[in-house]
């Protein structure tokens, strides 16, 4: 049946052969409402629903929501972002001669100045009222943003100066021969660089990234101060060299970190908006509930598989669980499913963005780089453990649905086949992503291929097609959403230049390593507490920077330590990623659970927990496929027998966890505190992917399961009945955050 009004249920626009309906998001703050909208409208700007979940989005990212910027700045960013875009597609077939460096530089220029005008300082000189405007948001850049961008400008354009001012400039060429001798002016030009980088950092994340390099930086600096009997411990550096690391190296500013921004994220966004606004986002969700619309379980498996879908637009994990939270939340709490685990469900299925091929997390970008292999290779690793962590949440949805009387809930959102039909091109060039990468392409002219494509196909959908106006909106957007990473990226250059000029990277591993080995001689057990203090140091970390400079750090400082323990370059590399990435479920800050939160007016402790225990798999698979040679069948290496002994033992150590994490095995009953306890050992040992541990976890999940049926024939009562309840999609969307379920 039809929700009434009053009930916050929302329903879109129905599909018809003009395209998708649009998606209506709405924040706390904005009121019910129903609008009309022409084509025309659609393609000349989004609604002001749309702008409304994307602001709240932004809330909860790991940068800060930036300005929107009108009238004459606001035509200067486009037409710069746009001049970046352009330049990014140049160098993908026609690179700049001088090298990747080069090109790195005018791409920083372009960026950076950008920062400064689109992101406010955020510094209050005097009071505000608590429910004030920040009026620093709208009114545009002040002076003081000016001057910053127009030094940042000129300190990022110096080593292409082609004039020479004393002993310094005189060109590129003239730059690079100083190396390692650098002029006072490079000094001075590069700490002015060091000095913005710090403060665009601060202003896009917050000030904990800043002081990380301003840490590492007085490491650098006074080092050679500390006892030459301890570890860390190094020979000492001046100002100059560091600076001279930073500023004319290939591991500063100017390093890999960098280069993957501006080769292959920059491009990735681009066409994410370019995917986006040709209506693919939208066609993603209405195909998640259209396939699932008369399942018993159809709100919870709508929401995981709309969160898989979308990740392929957004990469983004609190922007995923934003857009599909906005449109699957009414449905969840028709459902019956109380707001904390409505919230923890969409923020493990939103998380799922930036570990799902393929359009990974910025870091995968970095670990191509690092490793020396092809992003397609990647996205093989990737695979069976994206695979893993949504069987995980979909075996909590069944679990959830039945321990908790959820109601079935049928979806009125039309036939999946016609949505199929009608929109199915929209993955076509995902698909073009892996086929151009299979046949040898790189990802950049892989992308770009996709992006072309994307763009042509919008014209099917005269609703969403990309006229020259959204094209150039789409390149204003796609380096738009590259600005933080860009910033956070060269700002990791302090990091990396420094653990390499000190040697800190091989003296952490030793600690980390000597650490373990005070506990155990065994090579195993060493390996495996190495493992574990390993996550537990990168979940800690990720809880204070941005995923990308974890990832960063991680790899300096704790990939070493995995590698001299015999661990391979790709296990340790796609485990310092996974536990990066989770700081986004991990509390106590778990940003995709506070937007989670957002949305559902859940609490946000208990919508934390929630969001661990759906996000649980995501947490034990990599240690899996470090501590144990078969794990690597987890990645995807080995020969088929590993990996297909890998995937399945491990899928059932995630399912006999979710029965002991949920409390319910589906199809017999509910699951007692022994069995909990015995599934939770069972799984555990499964994922020890060795012959005797996975014969006595199989042992154990198979007396979890016969303990099930015992207490069900002891207890002799089935699980709650349901009643049916229908959703329409078919009339308005909307949720309303202050409801709790």
């Amino acid at each position: 049946m039809p929700l009434p009004p009053d009930e916050g249920v929302v329903a879109g626009p129905e599909w018809s052969d003009d395209g998708p309906g649009e998606t209506h998001h709405h924040s706390r703050s904005v009121p019910h409402h129903t609008e009309d909208h022409t084509p025309a409208e659609t393609q000349d700007a989004p609604d002001q629903a749309q702008q409304d979940a994307r602001e709240l989005a932004a809330r909860f990212e790991e940068e800060k929501p930036g300005r929107v910027l009108a009238g004459g700045v606001g035509f200067l960013f486009t037409g710069v972002t746009v001049a970046v875009g352009l330049l990014t597609l140049w160098q993908v077939f026609f690179p700049l001669a001088q090298g990747s460096k080069y090109y790195l530089i005018f791409f920083l220029a372009g960026v950076l100045p950008m920062v400064f005008l689109a992101y406010p300082s955020g510094v209050r000189l005097r009071r505000t009222k608590a429910d004030a405007v920040d009026v620093d948001d709208r009114r545009g850049p002040t002076p003081v943003d000016w001057l910053l961008a127009l030094a940042a400008l000129v300190v990022c354009l110096y080593p292409v100066l082609p004039v020479a001012v004393g002993a310094g400039g005189g060109g590129y060429d003239a730059f690079l021969d100083r190396q390692g001798l650098l002029d006072p002016l490079d000094v001075a030009f590069g700490t002015g660089l060091l000095l913005l980088l710090l403060e665009a950092c601060r202003r896009t994340t917050g000030w904990i990234l800043p002081a990380v390099c301003v840490l590492f930086l007085g490491y650098g600096y006074y080092g050679g101060l500390l006892p030459q009997s301890w570890p860390v411990a190094h020979a000492g550096l001046d100002f100059a060299q560091l600076v001279d690391a930073f500023y004319n190296s290939d591991s500063g500013f100017y390093g890999t970190p960098l280069d993957v921004a501006a080769s292959y994220i920059v491009l990735f966004t681009i066409y994410g908006a370019v995917l986006d606004l040709s209506g693919a986002g939208r066609f993603f969700v209405e195909l998640s509930a259209a396939a699932f619309r008369r399942s018993r379980t159809a709100a919870g498996r709508t929401a995981v598989a709309s969160g898989f879908l979308l990740g392929t637009v957004s990469g983004s994990g609190a922007a995923t669980t934003v857009s599909i939270g906005a449109v699957t939340w009414p449905i969840l709490r028709r459902a019956g499913y109380p707001a904390e685990r409505a919230g923890g469900m969409l923020a493990a299925a939103g998380v799922g963005a930036i570990l799902s091929p393929p359009t990974l997390g910025a870091a995968a970008f970095i670990i191509a780089e690092y490793l020396g292999v092809s992003y397609l290779q990647v996205l093989g690793w990737a695979t069976v453990p994206t695979i893993l962590y949504y069987l995980g949440i979909l075996f909590s949805v069944e679990i959830d649905a039945r321990r908790s009387g959820v109601r079935p809930v049928v979806i009125d959102s039309g036939s999946a086949w016609r949505l199929l039909a009608r929109f199915g091109y929209h993955f076509l060039s995902l698909l073009v992503i892996i086929v151009v990468l299979a046949l040898g392409a790189s990802a950049m002219r892989a992308v770009v291929v996709a992006t072309v494509i994307a763009a042509a196909l919008s014209f099917l959908d005269q609703r969403h097609r990309l006229t020259p106006a959204r094209l150039v909106a789409a390149l204003r957007d796609g380096v738009r959403g590259v600005l933080a990473v860009s910033a956070v990226c060269a700002a990791a250059g302090i990091i990396t230049a420094t653990t390499t000029k000190t040697g800190l990277g091989p003296q952490a591993a030793s600690l980390l390593i000597s650490g373990a080995q005070a506990v155990s001689s065994e090579p195993a057990v060493v390996l495996a507490l190495t493992a574990l203090r390993a996550a537990v140091a990168l979940s800690l970390l990720g809880l204070a920077v941005p995923v990308t400079a974890s990832f960063v750090i991680g790899w300096v400082i704790i990939g070493p330590a995995l590698l001299n323990l015999g661990v391979e370059a790709p296990a340790a590399a796609m485990f310092v990623f996974y536990f990066a990435v989770l700081s986004e479920v991990s509390p106590p800050t778990a940003l995709a659970a506070v937007a989670a939160a957002a949305v559902t007016g859940g609490r946000l402790v208990p919508t934390m927990w929630q969001t661990l225990r759906y996000a649980l798999p995501a947490y034990l698979i990599p240690l899996a496929f470090v501590i144990t040679p078969t794990g690597l069948g987890l990645l995807g290496i080995g020969g088929p027998g590993r990996i297909v002994t890998a995937g399945l033992v491990s899928a059932l150590g995630v399912a006999v966890l979710a029965v002991a994490a949920g409390g319910w095995l589906p199809g017999v009953g509910p699951a007692g505190a022994p069995e909990r306890i015995l599934g939770a050992i069972a799984g555990l040992v499964l994922l020890w992917l060795e012959p005797l541990p996975m014969a006595i976890g199989a042992a154990l999940a198979a007396l979890t399961v016969a303990g099930v049926y015992v207490r069900r024939g002891a207890a002799g009562h089935p699980g709650r009945p349901a009643v049916e309840e229908s959703v329409d999609l078919g009339e308005e969307r909307e949720w309303d955050g202050s409801t709790r379920g």
